[in-house]
């Protein structure tokens, strides 16, 4: 650039716009004679008083905006700047300005046509609040430059105080952060859909608020963003329309797709794995369930320790950033690996000590019983009615991380030990699979496992599925099970007949009754191998 056109540049920052208008008439002559005079696209950030904060100059195609300090960007509102944006043509508002608006949430875009080095016409744009319509935002018809008559300020006010109507009726006051469900995949939309309900149910245990949802199915994921760039700029707006400060993923995210997602909504960003991490950070209670929890932080947040930058520090506390580990999640990775070879040495205690204890139970004659099922489909609830117990049961997932046993005398003058375990749900993180290999180990010495469903669950049999793959992963397949019909009280009288046939050898039970139960003891007593215990 030349020397007179850098000084004319620096002349803009000293120029006070109008704080409700795009320009005045001086203003947009000089935009558009310093921008043909270059021969280049000129941009400028204002504030809402009129201040211009940022002088942009492009090429003759296109400008390129730096990152913007995050000055009042909570979740749902505007940035507090607006962009006025010289083209040099007769062109309207581009896909590529609409998108900056989107991602850098901005108040409005104006785009001024520059044509023989005078302007010629003015059209603007601006985000808007959820709408019937799913809109994301209002563009306005091209007119003649010198007759643009909208007064911002005003449409920017009534926007957010539409945003905050919109957010103070769905009772935001609970205290939790409210969370976006995304999944982008390969599957049916329905598939996704029933998935997306599952991690609302994840969301709802980890103590945070789903206030909406997206799908995309894809052929291939995009390796930088995982979807493409006018899916993410939907995104953004949904997640600006329903105040969401976080971002869940339902597929794992590589490393680099967390950070460039971090920084382009400028929101915390987890996927399914960091949640169900932070949810048994959250309720692990006993030493070793701590450590377990550990443990699979570290392995998880090793590779992803590539650097502290804006994008880590959102990723890193609260939600997805707790737990017993978490004061030690910036750690190098040296530090790192010297802490996991320390947890794999008490976790081989931990499970030595079970070890010891399921071998004292062995030579005493009793048999194990182990209640298995699906996260949340009532096993720490029976075990409670039959043993008249206060394990914590709750309507949530992962309510019970520890094994709990307790011994109880059954009919017939038969004593057994009823444990309770983890429960299980599809696409378990690896490392949590090895981490809590000392939890699970307990399936490896019962003479019976106990197999508790939720029939009134929708997908009642995807979910026996997964447990049973599970099972057969951890080559318990061979063990004897019985299938308990729980909830049975839950389903009218259609619905019943659809689960006797689609589970014939099922028992239909409800955990809160204790009298419902006695089937599933007689069951037990029928099922368990006692005369090999016996000898």
């Amino acid at each position: 650039m030349k020397p007179n056109q850098i000084k004319r540049l620096g002349r803009l920052y000293q120029r006070q716009f109008p704080p409700d208008e795009n320009y005045t008439i001086d203003q947009a002559r000089e935009l558009a004679d310093i921008s043909g005079d270059m021969g280049r696209q000129l941009a400028l950030l204002i504030d809402r008083q009129g201040k211009v904060e940022m002088v942009l100059v492009g090429d003759n195609r296109a400008i390129f905006i730096p990152e913007l300090p995050r000055a009042r960007m909570a979740s749902g509102r505007l940035r507090g700047l607006r962009l006025l944006h010289t083209h040099l043509a007769d062109e309207p508002l581009s896909q590529e300005d609409l998108m900056d608006m989107v991602f850098l949430r901005l108040d409005s875009v104006t785009v001024l046509t520059v044509v023989q080095g005078g302007p010629r016409t003015a059209q603007v744009a601006h985000l808007l609040p959820p709408n019937p319509d799913d809109k994301s935002y209002e563009v306005f018809p091209p007119i003649r430059w010198d007759r643009i008559d909208l007064d911002l300020g005003e449409i920017v006010e009534a926007l957010e105080d539409e945003f905050s109507r919109q957010l103070d009726a769905r009772d935001l006051d609970d205290g939790q952060e409210r969370v976006l469900l995304v999944s982008v995949d390969d599957t049916a939309h329905t598939v996704q859909e029933l998935s997306l309900e599952e991690l609302a149910e994840l969301a709802d245990t980890a103590g945070l608020t789903a206030a909406g949802t997206m799908i995309q199915r894809v052929r291939k994921k995009n390796p930088k963003f995982i979807m493409g760039k006018g899916k993410l700029a939907e995104l953004e707006v949904k997640a600006l329309q329903a105040n969401a400060s976080v971002i869940i993923f339902d597929q794992e995210l590589s490393p680099t797709q967390i950070r460039n997602l971090a920084e382009v909504t400028e929101r915390k960003i987890l996927d399914r794995t960091q949640l169900i991490l932070d949810i048994f950070a959250q309720h692990a209670t006993s030493a070793s369930g701590k450590l377990q929890v550990e443990m699979a932080q570290l392995k998880y947040t090793l590779p992803r320790l590539v650097g502290k930058n804006r994008a880590m520090s959102r990723l890193m506390g609260g939600i997805g950033g707790r737990g017993p580990g978490e004061t030690k999640l910036e750690m190098d990775r040296r530090r790192i690996d010297d802490r996991l070879t320390r947890l794999k040495k008490e976790l081989a205690q931990v499970r030595k000590r079970r070890t010891q204890t399921r071998e004292r139970r062995a030579k005493a004659g009793l048999p194990i019983v182990s209640l298995v099922g699906y996260t949340n489909a009532g096993k720490s609830t029976l075990l409670n009615t039959l043993t008249q117990s206060k394990v914590l049961a709750e309507d949530k997932l992962f309510a019970t991380l520890d094994p709990t046993s307790r011994r109880i005398r059954f009919p017939r003058e038969r004593e057994v030990v009823l444990t309770d375990t983890v429960g299980f749900i599809r696409r378990l993180p690896p490392d949590l699979k090895e981490a809590f290999r000392a939890t699970l180990e307990e399936l490896e010495s019962a003479d019976l496992l106990v197999l508790v469903c939720d029939v009134s669950h929708p997908e009642v049999e995807e979910q026996v599925e997964a447990v049973r793959s599970i099972l057969v992963d951890m080559e318990l397949g061979e063990l004897p099970v019985i299938l308990v019909l729980n909830k049975w009280d839950r389903l009218d009288t259609e619905a019943r007949e659809t689960m006797r046939n689609v589970f014939p050898e099922g028992i239909p039970a409800s955990a809160i009754d204790r009298a419902s139960l006695e089937p599933v003891v007689e069951a037990i007593l029928d099922t368990i191998p006692w005369g090999k215990l016996d000898s």
